[in-house]
């Protein structure tokens, strides 16, 4: 059930939010139904006492900053930027904007890679980062998380109040909003899955056929009639049907167990997964002089070899996580990097097994990653493996990122899951690619991540993140300074991605070696018919056979297509 909030205004007390609660489950399952966004043990009215939202227009001096993100080849040029503190000011813009016919999109930690938010037909921008509260909700059981909160706020917050975490992503400012929303995964994902495995509910100011504006809050719970808006929230990608302004976060199951244990009270701190106490850190660098097409080939080979035979959710290297940063040969090196729990009985051996298996054979010498490796800093002290606790290593490894910290950085971005070992043919012409001379770009690269664990232990139907049994995610993309350079580095980028698929149209296609694309790394060519020849659409590689359910929650949610950008999920055809 919804309240409204509409022309008609906005209710008294309860701020036009929803409470689940339903027959059978809901966020406040067998309370009375409640405001979510009061401070739990509190009666104060939701947004009671919170400072008003702050407008911002061009002749404001913050407005430079508030109009683009991380990526600066998008600025934005909109009427007005509005950061907002409540979940009632969200309702008001968005009122506002439907009043008014403005086209509006959000921004959460202004990490969106495509110009889906700072676009130049955007009248007005809603910035969550203002909302970043990070807590524990006593009626929902569940931690729940503002949407404008970034990863190392969450990270922070959790572990230091209640000795949890969610399987999250590396880098430390990006938004949770737009991250969850497109599934989020992160070093402790084969370990623990997705990061939406563990959402349990989600707060959506969403607006109606009439125009009508108002919250619901809808949970995973079987019995929730608004089920199928937290599933289209749990991995069909942000900016499609409202404004997520909160979420709940809370292992499937672990309610339950403490229930059964007959405990007397309830412990937070049972709620979530909780993370290694320490993990074992390493990061190596090949030297390029010393690596040639076999020798990467080699390099490639074996981490298919070594994943494929260790990729069940019981393997004893399911704690095992990282990434290949294959840079381009600019850059003097491509790095090896490694993270595994600490307080496994034999951790240093299976990272040292590892570490042997990936290298045997490739005939380079392993260096310290002196130099940036792609989307981590340079991490010389983890030439030997080191042994840290699990919140300072997530701290060290978020921030060393260059892309993040450097202030005019553009970039240029493509994607695929991959299910087995590369084939040759695809190594070769990223090792040809990578030697080239049409860039000398040290962060024009490839970065092989590391998936598959237990994000494979849940079906393709079950959230809305459709690929589940890759072993890597790989992301191509390059990263420079200057808009002269725009030309090559974009060029580049989509040269080697379109070459590495030429035998299926320029696109890794859902077949025995590939599964599309991650909604999170959106590649605007995706929907170019001269560089996708493959004859799948982007929502197909991006949703798969999730797409035509992501269009009726489309339409039941958003049916004036109010939220919409250059890759937002379409209404039905009928509509």
């Amino acid at each position: 059930m919804a309240r409204e909030i509409g022309r008609r205004g906005v209710l008294a007390g309860a701020a036009g939010a929803a409470s689940a609660a339903v027959a059978g489950g809901g966020l406040f399952s067998g309370t009375a139904a409640a405001t979510p966004r009061a401070p739990a043990g509190t009666d104060a009215p939701a947004g009671a006492d919170a400072a008003p939202a702050v407008s911002v227009r061009p002749s404001d001096p913050r407005y430079a900053e508030l109009t683009t993100g991380v990526n600066r080849r998008w600025v934005g040029t909109p009427d007005e930027v509005r950061l907002v503190r409540t979940t009632e000011q969200v309702m008001a813009a968005v009122e506002e904007a439907v009043r008014d016919g403005k086209r509006l999109t959000v921004r959460g930690g202004g990490h969106c890679l495509a110009d889906f938010v700072y676009h130049p037909d955007v009248d007005l921008v809603i910035d969550m980062s203002l909302m970043n509260e990070v807590s524990f909700d006593e009626r929902a059981n569940a931690f729940a998380v503002e949407a404008g909160a970034t990863l190392m706020n969450v990270y922070d917050t959790l572990y230091k109040g209640w000795g949890v975490t969610i399987p999250g992503g590396m880098c430390y400012s990006v938004g949770i909003g737009g991250h969850v929303s497109g599934g989020g995964y992160g070093l402790l994902s084969r370990l623990h899955g997705l990061t939406v495995d563990h959402l349990h509910a989600v707060e959506v100011v969403v607006v109606d056929g009439s125009g009508n504006v108002r919250s619901v809050v809808a949970t995973r719970e079987p019995g929730d009639p608004d089920r199928d808006l937290w599933w289209g929230c749990a991995g069909g990608g942000g900016g499609n049907f409202g404004v997520i302004t909160r979420y709940w976060f809370r292992t499937p199951g672990a309610l339950e167990k403490q229930r059964a244990r007959g405990a007397s009270g309830i412990d937070p701190g049972q709620l979530l997964v909780r993370p290694p106490e320490e993990v074992l850190v390493q990061a190596i660098s090949l030297p390029w002089d010393q690596l040639d097409a076999r020798g990467f080939r080699r390099l490639v080979q074996n981490a298919g070899t070594f994943f494929e035979a260790n990729s069940s959710p019981d393997s004893p290297y399911a704690s095992l996580s990282g990434a290949f940063p294959f840079t381009h040969r600019a850059s003097g090196g491509i790095g090896v990097f490694t993270q595994i729990d600490a307080t496994l009985p034999d951790a240093e051996r299976l990272l040292g097994a590892y570490v042997r298996a990936i290298t045997d054979g490739v005939g380079a010498t392993p260096e310290p990653a002196v130099r940036p490796m792609g989307e981590l800093g340079a991490l010389p002290e983890f030439a030997e493996p080191a042994r840290l606790p699990w919140l300072r290593a997530t701290r060290r490894l978020g921030t060393s990122s260059p892309m993040v910290t450097d202030p005019a950085i553009r970039s240029d971005h493509h994607s695929a899951y991959v299910r087995k070992g590369l084939p040759d043919h695809h190594i070769d012409r990223i090792h040809s690619w990578l030697s080239s001379d049409t860039v000398d770009n040290p962060l024009s690269m490839v970065i092989l991540h590391l998936i598959g664990g237990a994000i494979d232990r849940v079906a393709p139907g079950d959230t809305a993140v459709a690929q589940r049994d890759s072993l890597f995610k790989l992301l191509y993309q390059s990263m420079w300074q200057s808009p002269a350079d725009d030309a090559a580095n974009i060029a580049w980028t989509q040269g080697v991605y379109r070459a590495v698929y030429a035998e299926t149209g320029g696109v890794p296609v859902p077949n025995g070696v590939t599964d599309g694309c991650y909604i999170n790394y959106p590649d605007s060519g995706a929907d170019d018919p001269d560089a996708n020849t493959s004859g799948l659409s982007w929502q197909q590689l991006y949703h798969k056979e999730n797409y035509p359910r992501l269009r009726q929650v489309k339409a039941r949610w958003d049916p004036r297509n109010v939220f919409h950008h250059g890759q937002s999920i379409e209404l039905p055809a009928d509509r």
